[in-house]
């Protein structure tokens, strides 16, 4: 599903990612358990990749893995922030990865290109979910696999909660439904689509904390229909203090809701070309298109 409360301020992405960079891997526990979990499940599939793309690569440690279980696979590391690459390069001196900076719904890719695609806490960011997606389609070959996680709609619900009743500005990010994601997959081409989701709370020791840590990651709010001036701190402290009567006891929670999903592209795959372009992967680190 796309829409405008999904529509996503791009330059405010790069930015907020490139400025993260740095102390994202302290910060980002919860994004590596979820990466973890969903690196683990390939345990119960059956796949031998020759080229694949590793999409929102963050700081590598995904592809890491992914080229340590793939020994022969071509890894691509695909992200938006080009900052974010290059502390994986930093991390990982002696990988194989090649690294793509480029926009998800504009992928850099040839058709046909790659085997599997890989993207962990990406999508959640894109604006069309469904050009995301057939970008995705395109690039795999027939028979190819996509495995993913996002957040689900009722992540930070405590945040969002306490912001609504301090004023009508949109100060946390919207998160697309399980069950429109796997439509949107359907859309775009691919088979037998798998979805779950999981919860976690994470308990904070005040909501000064938790706001502290979102910009750590990177993840402030990038929906265009947030306030676009600098939220006054009397609201600010009116929030924290909402957050807190509604919810503190032991800390103050918040909730993540992971969505986890998978699908196959048919081996007879529609639209497909004769012939594919040549020239298929671009140079390191290419420049993303203006927002």
């Amino acid at each position: 599903m796309t829409g405008e409360q999904h529509l996503r301020d791009k330059a405010g992405i790069r930015r907020n990612f490139d400025g993260a960079a740095d102390g994202y891997e302290q910060a980002a526990v919860l994004q590596q358990v979820i990466g973890d979990r969903l690196l683990d499940s390939l345990d119960a599939i059956r796949l031998s990749p020759g080229c694949i793309l590793d999409l929102g690569s963050g700081t590598g440690r995904a592809s890491g893995r992914l080229s340590g279980r793939y020994k022969t696979a071509r890894i691509l590391e695909l992200d938006i922030a080009q900052n974010m690459l290059i502390k994986s390069r930093e991390n990982n001196e002696l990988d194989k990865q090649e690294r793509i900076c480029a926009d998800a719904e504009n992928l850099p890719l040839a058709d046909d290109s790659t085997d599997f695609v890989f993207s962990n806490l990406m999508f959640q960011w894109v604006s069309d979910l469904d050009r995301a997606f057939a970008e995705i389609y395109r690039t795999l070959q027939p028979g190819g696999l996509v495995l993913f996680s996002t957040f689900g709609p009722d992540s930070l619900q405590e945040l969002r909660n306490s912001w609504a009743r301090v004023d009508d500005y949109v100060h946390v990010n919207a998160f697309m439904d399980m069950h429109d994601v796997g439509d949107a997959l359907v859309r775009a081409g691919f088979a037998e689509p798998v979805m779950e989701t999981e919860k976690f709370t994470l308990v904070y020791g005040s909501g000064l904390d938790l706001m502290r840590e979102l910009k750590m990651l990177g993840a402030g709010n990038v929906n265009a229909g947030r306030q676009r001036s600098v939220t006054g701190k009397g609201k600010f402290r009116a929030m924290l203090a909402e957050y807190d009567r509604r919810y503190g006891k032991d800390g103050l929670p918040a909730t993540f809701e992971a969505v986890y999903g998978h699908a196959w592209v048919p081996e007879k795959k529609h639209g497909r070309r004769e012939t594919t372009e040549p020239g298929a992967y671009p140079l390191t680190f290419r420049p993303p298109e203006p927002a």
